[in-house]
């Protein structure tokens, strides 16, 4: 049986925004993560910017893998598309002494807090009256946490609100996927940061699998 909350089956609902919005940033984290948001708002007529602000990838040449793979579909779609630049240093400062959290643990928590208070900063100073993430369609993170960060970067600003819809409800994770064989989007295998593609590998050995070969794999 057809699944019916599948890209061939579903259809749209129309999306309100809060205090009804029309107008979104939207923090980016990747392609495969944003595709099926960035649908589901263009099929809603919300006006998005894509906001790629994402100093925890590493090395480089991941992160401009990632940013080219996310801009080529806000091409496709004619959304507008921020580069918010490597800002790397500051981010390793963040994130100082958390180097041997656990996946979903503080360190997350602090680079999470940091990618959404500049995206919140972002949208304070562009006339964005809500901003949202991406992230939270994985089924890798922990939503609360997310949404908890999300939410404390927009309580600086009294004219920003942080928009915490479940992008996983009604099928959302799995045609997050279609999407991304559909688009052959990049198929990273680690959340981004060196610690993560340190802790993945480690768990690969110990499992007796191939260490990530990064920059090759690709849906489809």
């Amino acid at each position: 049986m057809d699944n019916p909350f599948s890209l061939n089956n579903f259809s749209r609902p129309k999306l309100e925004m809060p205090e009804n919005e029309k107008k979104l940033l939207l923090h980016s984290c990747c392609a495969p993560c944003a595709g099926e948001i960035m649908e589901a708002v263009a099929a809603s007529e919300i006006q998005t910017t894509v906001y790629f602000y994402n100093p925890n990838i590493h090395p480089k040449e991941e992160y401009e893998i990632r940013k080219d793979e996310n801009k080529r579909f806000c091409d496709k779609l004619g959304f507008d598309f921020v580069d918010a630049d490597y800002d790397k240093e500051n981010w390793f400062e963040r994130i100082k002494g958390l180097e041997n959290e656990p996946e979903r643990g503080k360190r997350c928590t602090q680079c999470f807090d940091m990618r959404f208070e500049r995206s919140a900063l972002y949208a304070h100073e562009n006339g964005f009256k809500v901003y949202g993430t991406t992230l939270g369609i994985s089924r890798w993170k922990n939503m609360e946490q997310i949404n908890d960060s999300g939410n404390r970067a927009a309580l600086r600003y009294e004219d920003i609100h942080y928009w915490d819809f479940n992008w996983r409800k009604k099928g959302g994770s799995s045609r997050m996927i279609e999407i991304s064989k559909r688009e052959e989007f990049y198929q990273q295998e680690y959340c981004g940061c060196v610690y993560s593609l340190r802790d993945t590998n480690k768990w690969r050995q110990e499992n007796k699998k191939d260490r990530i070969i990064r920059g090759i794999k690709f849906y489809n």
